[in-house]
C-alpha cells in the first residue's frame, strides 16, 4: 500500500473502531460486532490480551474489505511483532523515527502520535502517513482540530482520545480526515452482558451520524 491508497481508505470510511480487549475471545466478538455495524477499519491496541494473536485471527475471520491494524505500539519490538502478525496499519502514541522507518520499509501505513503544532509538523516531515492527534480532548477536542487547520490543513489529522458517539461528527466537520473511537463505542455494561447486537446497532448509528 502507498500513502495515497491509505488516505483514500480514511476518506472513504472516516472512523476506526479501537479495541482494547481484556481477552482474545472478547476482542474477536467486539471486532465482529463493529464490522457487522459497518466499520471497516479495526485497530487492536497493543495493551490488549495477546494482541498479535488477535490481529492474526481477525485477518482470517473478517471480511475481505476490512483492514486490521494496531495501536499503542511503543517499541520497535512491538512494531516488528505486529507487522509479522499481519497488522495492516500501525498507530503510535508518540513519534519514533526507527519505528516509522520499520513500518515504511514494509509499506505499512504508520501514524505517529503528536499534539502540538511543532510535534505534528515534525511527524509529518519524518514521513508519517497521517498524524494521530492525541490526547486531542485535553486541548479542546474538535475546536483544537479547527484551530490547527489554518497552518496545518495539508496534514491528515486523526484525533483520538475522548471521542464519543455524539461528538465524532464535530471532529470531521472541523477538518479531521478520520477519527478513532474506543471505549465509548463499547460501553462496559454492554461488554459485561455480551450485548453484541447492541454494540452492532451502536456502531451502525454512530457511522450514520457521520454522514
Amino acid at each position: 500500500m502507498n500513502r495515497a491508497m491509505w488516505l483514500a481508505l480514511l476518506q472513504q470510511h472516516r472512523a476506526i473502531a479501537v479495541i482494547r480487549a481484556p481477552a482474545v475471545a472478547m476482542g474477536l466478538q467486539m471486532a465482529q460486532a463493529a464490522v457487522e455495524g459497518g466499520f471497516r477499519l479495526i485497530e487492536i491496541t497493543w495493551t490488549s490480551d495477546r494482541p498479535a494473536a488477535l490481529v492474526s485471527q481477525l485477518r482470517k475471520q473478517l471480511l475481505a474489505d476490512c483492514w486490521v491494524g494496531v495501536g499503542t505500539v511503543l517499541t520497535p519490538a512491538d512494531m516488528r511483532t505486529a507487522i509479522a502478525a499481519g497488522a495492516q496499519f500501525c498507530f503510535m502514541p508518540h513519534t519514533d523515527t526507527a519505528m516509522m522507518a520499520m513500518a515504511q520499509s514494509q509499506a505499512v501505513p504508520v501514524i505517529p502520535g503528536a499534539l502540538t503544532p511543532t510535534e505534528i509538523m515534525t511527524a509529518w516531515q519524518l514521513g508519517a502517513w497521517g498524524v494521530k492527534v492525541f490526547p486531542c480532548q485535553a486541548l479542546g477536542g474538535a475546536t483544537y482540530i479547527r484551530h490547527l487547520q489554518g497552518p496545518l490543513g495539508h496534514i491528515p489529522l486523526i484525533p483520538t482520545g475522548g471521542i464519543t458517539v455524539t461528538t465524532g461528527r464535530d471532529y470531521l466537520q472541523q477538518g479531521a480526515i478520520a477519527i478513532g473511537i474506543a471505549s465509548n463505542l463499547f460501553p462496559k455494561e454492554m461488554l459485561k452482558s455480551h450485548d453484541w447486537e447492541g454494540i452492532e446497532q451502536r456502531s451502525r448509528n454512530f457511522l450514520k451520524s457521520l454522514e
